[in-house]
């Protein structure tokens, strides 16, 4: 099979298209013919070996995939050849076939194309369990909730999650064309932060209030001055850096305000944490995808690939989103 490898620690363009024999299936797994496959940050940061979990060499990148069951282990009874699924893989995804764990599998939408369903790997799951599971941030109908990075993928899913929900939804993006990116996926008022410090514009649109929820990718700057807009008892979840740098919680502000600051790392539920947590969070997570695939298809969630590459041009994929040239995710298509 076909499989972007990578043999050393570097830049996207370090991949290179190589002949591979096909993985092993293991028990409990299912074999997909892969049809499209995710191009993240994450996966950037894995291929430059700066991620948490480096996998050992030759490897191929990429974990959010969609295709068609090939191959079924003994044990794995959810799925038969044939069946259309998306799945989150530990890596593997930039090849024409993968193996995923069963529980990290889930039924593809049929409304939705491969392309189109790659989002529901880990943008949309990132954004719901923020959002929705009460130990996070429990949004509540007719809440403020304060959107980073709305054009992004993950931020975009916040937007969306967050009017399915009945929130006040405030976004924040880079320029005109991603504010009007995130005002047609569902905000109800959109700040463009090139344009200046954000604090003012959500304090003015809250009547002085101030957000109640505040969904941040994007860390730095960005969270400190988020601390700083947020009503009383406020919640507000960093869910990652984009910004490049991590922020230092002013624990006084904290206090003053009776603010809570709870994070989440969604590949702990994956099984991407020294703990593999998987099979013990398998019903949770199970019930947030049916959530969101039930949405999709009463079309609240509206999935957005910017563009698709081929395989062989994944470096070309990766600069245009490390060049923040992307609204939504950018996808390959097999």
């Amino acid at each position: 099979m076909r499989a972007m490898i990578c043999r050393q620690w570097g830049p996207p363009e370090s991949l290179r298209l190589e002949d591979m024999e096909r993985p092993p299936l293991k028990p409990g797994q299912v074999r997909i013919a892969v049809r499209a496959a995710g191009v993240s940050f994450g996966t950037s940061l894995v291929i430059a070996g700066k991620y948490q979990r480096k996998p050992p060499f030759p490897f191929a990148p990429g974990t959010e995939i969609s295709g068609t069951v090939i191959e079924a282990a003994a044990d794995a009874k959810a799925f038969k050849v044939g069946d259309a699924v998306y799945a989150v893989l530990d890596w593997g995804g930039f090849a024409e076939e993968a193996v995923a764990h069963e529980v990290n599998v889930f039924p593809k939408p049929p409304s939705l194309d491969w392309a189109h369903a790659v989002p529901l790997s880990t943008s949309y799951p990132t954004a719901g369990a923020a959002l929705l599971w009460p130990r996070f941030m429990d949004l509540q109908a007719g809440e403020w909730l304060l959107v980073h990075a709305a054009a992004g993928g993950v931020g975009m899913a916040a937007v969306e999650i967050g009017k399915m929900m009945g929130a006040r939804v405030i976004a924040t993006a880079g320029g005109p064309d991603k504010c009007a990116f995130a005002r047609a996926h569902g905000a109800d008022h959109v700040i463009d932060y090139r344009a200046g410090d954000f604090r003012d514009q959500v304090l003015q649109i809250t009547g002085g209030s101030g957000a109640d929820v505040v969904f941040d990718p994007v860390g730095g700057d960005v969270f400190n001055q988020s601390l700083r807009c947020m009503a009383p008892e406020a919640r507000i979840c960093p869910i990652g850096f984009a910004g490049g740098t991590i922020p230092s919680i002013p624990a006084n502000i904290l206090l003053v305000k009776n603010l809570t600051v709870v994070g989440l790392n969604l590949g702990y539920y994956l099984g991407w944490s020294p703990h593999d947590a998987r099979f013990e969070q398998a019903a949770r997570m199970a019930d947030l995808h049916r959530r969101l695939h039930d949405a999709v298809e009463a079309g609240a969630l509206r999935p957005h690939v910017d563009r698709t590459f081929a395989l062989e041009d994944v470096a070309s994929a990766f600069r245009a989103l490390l060049d923040r040239q992307v609204m939504g995710r950018i996808v390959l298509a097999m």
